[in-house]
């Protein structure tokens, strides 16, 4: 019995002693390290310096020239103030809960009939994504026209039916509506990948379902969204990400107007920072939209349990 234990304290001690690294290991490691190297620089300059300047910015009154000075949670408590900040989370926050459902309604459905075999299906799957690799600056100016009031082509077609068109960009009521209309133009990119999750749907649950006398929508129901539910849970985090740091459309387009009905929080970060210099105060304020998206990423990853399907998983 003595013995056993011996040889088993030996084996354990002869484990637990640290392997000294070969010649050939270290210097595979310092070849590696030497090739990553440029990222692993680039990272720390361009990455991760900045995002912990930002956090110190954030309780300094900075204004990009003279040095920042110490004023705590000042810049903080001035944004709670501010009735500019909380147009913008509100204006930023009717933009997500319109455009991020919207956007993933028409994606699946856009993608559901392009998955359709028939001829030439792949000349209408190009068309429908071609708007997604426009340049943003270039369809913001073509959707800048459409959107005229007097001229533009959509209240030209309206008139012709015999609607009278909004003022869409230039009426408070409308310029967000508009820009959400806007965004679902560029689907195109999320239908994509829509269509691949739904290409990789075994046929024989299709058949199967036929033999037991479902009908389409019941196929869509109880086959089509529940396989492709981890493609749409992808969407809907890009999308609520891209739709809280929604800027460029905004800015080339209406620069916040008017009367700040598209002041999203990006952009008034963005005035904060670059127009008005208040470097401190838009520090704070990228740090606040920091957490606020990853509370709800966070909330969205804690709810896919309940309607999120994995095929390997029982």
């Amino acid at each position: 019995m003595t013995s056993a234990r011996t040889e088993i304290g030996d084996a354990f001690q002869i484990r637990s002693t640290p392997r000294k690294m070969s010649s050939m290991t270290k210097k595979n490691l310092r070849n590696g390290l030497l090739f990553v190297s440029p990222w692993l620089v680039g990272f720390a300059v361009f990455s991760l310096i900045p995002f912990l300047l930002s956090l110190y910015y954030s309780f300094t009154n900075y204004d990009a020239v003279s040095s920042p000075v110490w004023v705590g949670v000042s810049n903080f408590t001035q944004l709670f103030n501010d009735v500019l900040f909380w147009k913008s989370i509100s204006n930023t926050i009717y933009y997500t809960v319109f455009a991020v459902p919207l956007g993933i309604v028409f994606g699946v459905a856009l993608a559901l009939l392009l998955n359709i075999k028939i001829k030439g299906m792949v000349v209408y799957r190009t068309i429908f994504y071609l708007p997604s690799i426009v340049p943003v600056v270039a369809s913001s100016i073509l959707w800048l026209w459409l959107f005229d009031p007097q001229f533009g082509l959509v209240n030209s077609m309206l008139n012709a039916l015999g609607i009278a068109g909004p003022g869409w960009l230039v009426d408070p009521s409308w310029s967000k509506p508009a820009l959400i209309v806007m965004g679902l133009w560029g689907v195109g990119g999320s239908m994509i990948i829509y269509l691949a999750g739904l290409q990789d749907i075994p046929q024989e649950m299709y058949e199967s379902a036929q033999i037991d006398g479902a009908v389409w929508w019941h196929k869509i129901v109880y086959i089509t969204l529940p396989m492709i539910s981890p493609v749409i849970f992808f969407n809907l985090i890009m999308g609520l990400i891209g739709s809280f740091q929604y800027f460029t459309q905004a800015y080339i387009i209406t620069s916040g107007g008017p009367n700040d009905s598209t002041l999203f929080y990006s952009l008034y970060l963005y005035k904060n920072a670059f127009s008005y210099f208040h470097m401190g105060l838009a520090s704070a304020m990228a740090w606040i939209l920091f957490l606020l998206i990853m509370a709800v990423t966070l909330l969205v990853f804690r709810s896919s349990a309940r309607w999120v399907f994995y095929g390997g998983e029982r």
